[in-house]
This record gives structure tokens, sequence and C-alpha cells, in this order.
């Protein structure tokens, strides 16, 4: 099973300590096999709407920076709990904010 995990822009600045524990859980998950891709997204994203025949293009930011999706993981796991559980340990390591999950089909 596949799920998408985006963490999105918590108040924290990262730190050494930070990058120190995310880089070990991201070589422990890469060693694995579980941890697919990974990367930071920008703070500008381009939403597209349609409606009919009408497409609207909107460019970010988003209204409030705290919604804007910071970065991203694509896993593949055995189970919906084994990707909560990473999910659960990467907030443990990064603090403050939330995560949305999607599975991938």
């Amino acid at each position: 099973m596949r799920y998408l995990m985006l963490s999105e822009a918590g108040g924290n600045a990262p730190d050494e300590k930070l990058f120190a524990e995310m880089g070990a859980f991201v070589e422990e998950m890469t060693a694995k096999g579980v941890l697919l891709a990974t990367g930071g997204l920008a703070p500008d994203p381009t939403v597209l709407s349609s409606v009919g025949e009408d497409i609207t293009v909107t460019d970010g930011p988003f209204a409030e920076s705290k919604e804007a999706a910071a970065g991203f993981a694509l896993v593949e796991v055995t189970s919906r709990e084994e990707a909560l559980e990473l999910a659960r340990r990467f907030r443990r390591i990064v603090g403050d904010g939330r995560s949305v999950i999607h599975q991938v089909f």
C-alpha cells in the first residue's frame, strides 16, 4: 500500500538537531525500502479549479502560510497502521504542526 504524507508548514525554524534526527529517519526508511520519494514544496502553489468548461488558475500562496504543504513523503507499507506510525514518528521529530495522509491507488 502506498501513502502520500503531506506536512503543513509549521512555525518552528529547523535546527541542527532536527536535521540530524530527520536525516537518520529518512536513512532508516530508505534502507528498509519504505521511502519511495521525499521532498520540500515551494510555498507558492498554483491551484486549478473547474466548473463545466471554465478552468480558473490561481497562484498561491495560501491565505494562511500555515495551511501550505511544506513537504511530502511517498511511502510503501503493508498497512494503514504502519503509515500512521511513520507519520507519528515524523511529527515527534518535527514538533507541533499537522500532517495529512492519503492512500495512493
